[in-house]
């Protein structure tokens, strides 16, 4: 009972002391978070969700402003990158345009996702002074965590599903979508689901299709279906709605994993 109770006063005071011993190990300490990378750059303007970095030139050599195609009277560029998203970014940039003196020049969707079964992004503003293209990538970077609110993945696909109640530009240069209208996308990889959700969508509320993209036509060939239309506000968001019920279900056949939000649900 002695040798006992001496044991047990020992491991207290090893505890305390943040020692071990085999009656009463201690619990190791949580590893140090790691430091954000820096960058003093005057061309970096920041990083977001998606692995997406945001970058302007003030002032675009001419050489490559005339192979890249810009009008000659947008010297400075805002530069958004992302290895996973296109809906999410394309809508945030929308949102950019709306909010300063900028133009959306180039919109690419590369074959990306990280090994994905969808896209990753490029786009760049145009504008004629620094500062407008500089803004324009900040207001973007800063409106991906909104828009990756309603993006769901799991090791078999991912579903995304986009709303604005105002298309602007890029949205219009992206898919058409008509100016000043509510306009929504639902996505679905692998395609099949995709094909799913769009009738789902076209079905469960009076909206007007305005651009259907497959891995055949219309995206990077990537393995995913998007369905984009425009319509009253309440109809594209009840179509959204049951599009996504509908696609939760299904790519939860795939992989028992559950589907959460990439940030927070905002449709």
């Amino acid at each position: 009972m002695r040798d006992e109770l001496v044991e047990q006063l020992m491991g207290e005071v090893i505890r305390k002391m943040g020692g071990t011993n085999d009656a009463a190990p201690a619990t190791p300490e949580a590893a140090p978070a790691k430091a954000p990378a820096t960058c003093n750059l005057t061309e970096f303007v920041g990083t977001a969700i998606g692995n997406t970095i945001g970058m302007v030139i003030a002032n675009v050599d001419p050489a490559l402003h005339e192979k890249m195609n810009i009008d000659k009277k947008y010297r400075s560029i805002g530069i958004v990158g992302a290895r996973t998203g296109a809906g999410p970014h394309i809508f945030a940039a929308d949102e950019a345009v709306k909010a300063t003196n900028s133009e959306v020049l180039v919109i690419e969707l590369p074959r990306d996702t990280e090994g994905g079964a969808g896209h990753g992004s490029l786009i760049i503003f145009g504008a004629a002074d620094v500062s407008d293209a500089r803004r324009a990538v900040e207001v973007m970077l800063s409106e991906l965590d909104r828009t990756f609110g309603d993006v769901y993945g799991n090791a078999a696909g991912h579903l995304e599903f986009q709303y604005t109640a105002r298309a602007s530009a890029a949205l219009n240069k992206a898919f058409g979508a008509p100016i000043g209208q509510a306009f929504g996308i639902t996505v679905g990889g692998p395609a099949a689901i995709g094909v799913l959700l769009a009738d789902t969508a076209a079905k469960a509320a009076t909206i007007d299709p305005i651009a259907y993209s497959s891995p055949a036509s219309g995206t990077s060939f990537s393995n995913e279906v998007i369905f984009a239309f425009s319509g009253d506000s309440g109809a594209v968001r009840q179509a959204i709605h049951a599009a996504r019920d509908v696609g939760k279900q299904l790519l939860g056949t795939m992989d028992p994993t559950p589907l959460e939000s990439s940030t927070t649900p905002y449709i």
